[in-house]
């Protein structure tokens, strides 16, 4: 990577993570190129040089977080915790990216973005799926999930959760307490499947 490009992928980073910043405390429809741009003191020709519209510089943006969100998952599994560790580990996270991005965000971007649902789709069975499989067998093997469940029933389940994932957030944000509900949700996924309480 020569000069120019190492500096155009600095301002493109830059634009990134002032994009990621706002969406903490605007909701996406209220964001404008304008905004963004004074954020990250560039022009918004900038902007649309490196992005063309800022449908794509959030889509881009939150493809990135989707990204970094599972390769640490991966990385974390990887390091062969056992199955309650991942479990706090999960539930750390779940309430840490609730945090950065409010649940109505995620919402309008994941779920309403027909092109970042379908992205969102493809990663969690070419990514995401793969990695619960192996967490499963792993969990199977040591013991600390029970036998009497198949890994097709597994899946079935976390597919339901996946399916619902629009009325859990409507509900996480009527629960008044979302780091409760998020936390019990956790526990209540995991826990389910593995028959265990504590």
């Amino acid at each position: 990577m020569n000069g120019f490009e190492k500096r155009a992928e600095r301002i493109k980073e830059k634009i990134m993570m002032s994009t990621f910043e706002m969406l903490k405390t605007w909701e996406p429809k209220r964001i404008r190129i304008a905004d963004i741009a004074k954020k990250a003191n560039v022009s918004q020709v900038t902007i649309y040089n490196h992005f063309g519209s800022k449908d794509l510089l959030l889509r881009e943006v939150f493809m990135d977080y989707i990204n970094k969100y599972t390769a640490e998952f991966e990385a974390y599994i990887t390091e062969k915790h056992s199955l309650k560790e991942i479990v706090q580990y999960s539930i750390i996270r779940g309430k840490e990216s609730y945090k950065m991005l409010p649940a109505a965000v995620i919402k309008e971007i994941m779920i309403e973005d027909h092109e970042m649902n379908q992205y969102f789709e493809t990663e969690y069975k070419e990514k995401v799926l793969p990695l619960i499989v192996r967490l499963i067998n792993e969990g199977k093997e040591r013991g600390e999930i029970s036998s009497k469940v198949s890994i097709p029933t597994i899946l079935f389940y976390i597919d339901m959760f996946f399916r619902q994932s629009e009325q859990l957030l409507d509900y996480a944000r009527q629960y008044g307490n979302m780091e409760q509900f998020i936390e019990e949700m956790n526990i209540l996924f995991f826990y389910g499947i593995c028959g265990k309480d504590e």
